[in-house]
């Protein structure tokens, strides 16, 4: 084989690996992974097929029979809440321009079409959409293809009771316990709510002033304090969280956050925080003192190497970072250890046209691939279909 050849090979072959090795550890494999893992395979078989004239006596097919993909599957998973895509995507990966309305989009109301400032949400591997429903002190769920939705938690009215909500911003699902966990914003408590047919919350962290909450694989919440400009992580039965990141006072050295809100924690325990008045997006080692700058710090602005007011983040398994840059319209993608990012959705100004965002809030990905934005403003929720040519 030509060099150039050996690498694309090489390189493919690699994220293959990558991908079959991230699915494994996340106990994350089903019926239709299984099938676009062969596919892919079977499409780097027919390219080495195809090589005439060169010397193949090196080259070893693996038959997709050869393989035993069962051993793969799981039966069940363990913790739903991680929004990290179960598909291999890399640098070079592409989503369409526009994006397609999953939930509201009927301009910003009450009814159960509608939505009104909708902030944290989570996609489960169904496409059902969770949303932390803001102005309307609601979660809701949509269904896939879905023109209205369900309110499942805070359909009591606005107020302080244990059947009611007050501003839920985020939200997390434990299907394995069987419930919610949900920020309730303005009554500055996390509430545990039950998964199916739940009436009512029980407060598990009182007096907090929550912007963003998130699970880790070992079910430990973290939980950013806005006016604190802290995280902390929290285990079942603890009284007082551990301080993960900050806690040194507002400010903007590496030690510093001011008004933390999303959160991203990957499986090595390491936080990644929208540091968001710092227009900046940090990494906290576990156990470290200080953060490291991972996106932004140069300031607010609309460069490629600046952010203004980041929102929801993910990283995916090649760490990449994905952000919504909540100011600027857009969401971006930033290379590991890269000094810019780019422009992945949006950035076309503020609007409500199917290539614009209005302060993107939340962003995950599905187990295909595709990208999910919570866009504030516009009161609705896109998809943004992965191009799968691009990812391979």
């Amino acid at each position: 084989m030509l060099n150039h050849e050996r690498e694309i090979f090489k390189e493919q072959f690699g994220n293959l690996t990558r991908q079959i090795r991230f699915q494994r550890e996340e106990n994350n494999f089903v019926e239709n992974d299984i099938q676009l893992l062969k596919n892919k395979l079977n499409k780097m078989q027919q390219s080495l097929r195809q090589l005439s004239g060169q010397d193949k006596s090196n080259i070893i097919l693996i038959e997709n029979n050869k393989i035993n993909w069962n051993n793969l599957i799981y039966p069940q998973k363990q913790h739903l809440t991680l929004q990290s895509p179960s598909v291999m995507i890399n640098i070079n990966t592409k989503w369409t321009q526009n994006g397609l309305t999953v939930a509201g989009g009927c301009r910003k109301g009450n009814g159960f079409n509608q939505l009104s400032c909708p902030n944290g949400f989570y996609v489960d591997d169904d496409l059902t959409v969770y949303i932390a429903d803001f102005n309307n002190n609601r979660i809701v769920e949509w269904k896939f293809d879905a023109t209205s939705g369900l309110v499942i938690a805070g359909e009591n009215g606005q107020g302080n009771r244990t059947d009611q909500l007050d501003g839920p911003i985020d939200l997390i699902v434990d299907k394995e316990r069987d419930f919610f966990i949900i920020c309730d914003k303005r009554n500055r408590r996390v509430v545990k709510w039950p998964y199916r047919g739940g009436t009512s919350g029980q407060t598990i962290i009182p007096n907090i002033d929550c912007a963003c909450l998130t699970m880790d694989q070992h079910g430990f919440i973290y939980v950013s304090d806005i006016h604190q400009c802290v995280v902390k992580r929290w285990k079942v039965g603890d009284t007082q969280g551990t301080i993960v990141a900050g806690g040194n006072g507002k400010g903007d050295r590496l030690d510093q956050l001011n008004s933390p809100t999303f959160l991203f924690v990957d499986h090595d325990q390491s936080i990644y925080v929208s540091d968001r008045d710092n227009h900046r997006v940090v990494k906290w080692t576990k156990n470290a003192q200080e953060g490291i700058i991972v996106a932004g710090d140069q300031g607010q602005g609309n460069s490629l190497s600046q952010l203004s007011y980041p929102c929801g983040i993910i990283v995916d398994p090649s760490s990449n970072l994905y952000i919504a840059d909540r100011g600027n319209h857009r969401i971006m993608r930033w290379r590991k250890n890269a000094n810019q990012g780019t422009v992945i959705i949006g950035g076309n100004g503020p609007g409500s046209q199917p290539n614009q965002l209005n302060e993107p809030k939340g962003i995950a990905f599905d187990r295909h691939g595709n990208l999910y934005v919570v866009d504030c403003w516009n009161h609705r929720v896109q998809r943004f279909s992965i191009d799968q040519n691009s990812t391979s």
